[in-house]
């Protein structure tokens, strides 16, 4: 399973992006389960709108809830509150809330991957970035 950040979504599905071309790629031959999280969809919900890019949000917002990108992971509450952990155990950091809450879900399903182009996701140590 590979976890789908809002940098490898926004890339994907913006074509005028500049990682546009590697995500699109990427995503045509990967043969792996996807997998994204409540969170990561507001991200990229959010960012798709702020830069214009309304029509593709609603696509987005379609595809993702009718199970057609892969799987989406509902935060629990423990999870959020190991995130809120991270966020201030790692303050030295640039990362979001959301970049924590995916460190925590990477940690505790054992997921060994991330498609993103989110240098954070390096900074974790524990997951190896694709493209």
């Amino acid at each position: 399973m590979i976890l789908v950040d809002t940098g490898g979504w926004y890339a994907y599905f913006v074509s005028s992006d500049s990682d546009h071309e590697e995500a699109a790629k990427w995503m045509l031959t990967n043969s792996e389960p996807l997998l994204t999280t409540d969170y990561i969809i507001d991200e990229t919900l959010t960012l798709l709108r702020a830069r214009g890019q309304k029509r593709k949000a609603l696509e987005f917002g379609r595809l993702i809830f009718a199970g057609r990108l892969g799987r989406v992971h509902y935060l629990t509450p423990s999870e959020i509150a190991a995130a809120w952990d991270v966020f201030r155990t790692f303050a030295d950091k640039e990362w979001s809330f959301t970049d924590c809450t995916s460190k925590v879900v990477l940690e505790s399903l054992g997921i060994p991957t991330a498609f993103a182009f989110d240098q954070h996701f390096r900074q974790f140590g524990t997951v190896t970035v694709v493209p």
